[in-house]
């Protein structure tokens, strides 16, 4: 009887979690792009990356790579990017597997996205871009110019580390069709995305607009949303390699962008890069992960060479 009623009840708990997975992707319909600008997409390997454009194409380029999160896409440099185009000819793509990139059920892994970000930089690009990229992307992004040229390298946030080790039953787990798709919407549920970004992502946390609340939400509920942050969380994304190493080899000036009040990467820490590295850093008070969305005219004077740089 014990185990007719533990099967009753497993049986009825997968109904219901499949139930609120249709329910959920039934609401998450198709969404606009939240950077301005020209929306382009760029064949690479058999996918097909979005990017916006924004900008004189006759000026220099600034290529820009959001960070890796449940819910990441190039929104994160709304704030910044169109004030950049005044001076820059603007590219930002989502990464294979976010935003509005193709999501294929692939095992994503930290080569995949390293190789995106040093093709991205030769395919959309002329000589010696600016490149900017963002918490784990950076270092990709530092790995990537290794192979290419590039004028300036900026990053903001940049880490190696996110998961501590890889495990492979938590991938397995949040990839399976019925349980992990429950699994994933609870990480990305609207509550789950506001506590994020206030605990990790935004000093203030008013500065996380309902408008890119829904945006995110909307961006996770797309159809295969999970199978890249299902990597990210067991750990796959992770490089081996040590970003201080791997910044000090990189021929290109180096600014390394720091949020003060971040605890999940804490400023002790970008320093350290800095100083193994010799690279540049500069330190937004009042900032935590996401200091280019908090204060985004600094941000723009970074990029501009306005604000000075500690050595």
């Amino acid at each position: 009887m014990n185990i007719r009623k533990t099967l009753a009840v497993t049986v009825g708990s997968l109904g219901a979690t499949a139930l609120g997975n249709r329910l959920l992707a039934s609401q998450a319909a198709d969404f606009e792009p939240l950077l301005d600008g020209d929306q382009g997409t760029y064949r690479w390997r058999g996918f097909d990356v979005a990017y916006a454009e924004l900008g004189d194409p006759e000026a220099d380029d600034l290529l820009m790579f959001h960070g890796i999160s449940a819910a990441a896409s190039n929104h994160e440099f709304s704030a910044v990017a169109e004030a950049l185009s005044e001076e820059y000819h603007v590219i930002a793509p989502d990464l294979p597997g976010f935003g509005h990139s193709d999501r294929p059920p692939l095992l994503y892994s930290d080569s995949l996205y390293t190789t995106f970000v040093g093709d991205a930089i030769d395919d959309l690009t002329d000589d010696e871009p600016v490149v900017v990229a963002s918490s784990l992307t950076g270092a990709y992004a530092g790995r990537a110019v290794e192979d290419t040229d590039v004028g300036k390298l900026v990053l903001v946030c940049p880490t190696d580390t996110t998961a501590g080790s890889r495990r492979v039953w938590l991938r397995a787990l949040l990839r399976s069709p019925v349980v992990g798709e429950g699994l994933f919407n609870l990480l990305v549920s609207k509550p789950a995305l506001r506590y994020f970004q206030s605990d990790h992502g935004y000093h203030d946390v008013d500065n996380y607009t309902d408008e890119l609340l829904a945006y995110e939400w909307l961006a996770a509920h797309q159809p295969d949303a999970r199978f890249a942050p299902a990597s990210f969380v067991a750990g796959f994304l992770d490089p081996d390699e040590d970003l201080a190493d791997v910044l000090a080899a990189v021929d290109a000036p180096v600014t390394l962008v720091w949020g003060r009040n971040t605890d999940m990467l804490p400023l002790s820490e970008g320093r350290d890069i800095a100083e193994r590295a010799d690279t540049g850093l500069v330190v937004f008070d009042r900032a935590k992960l996401l200091p280019h969305a908090e204060h985004p005219d600094q941000f723009v004077d970074v990029i501009n060479e306005e604000i000075p740089v500690e050595q």
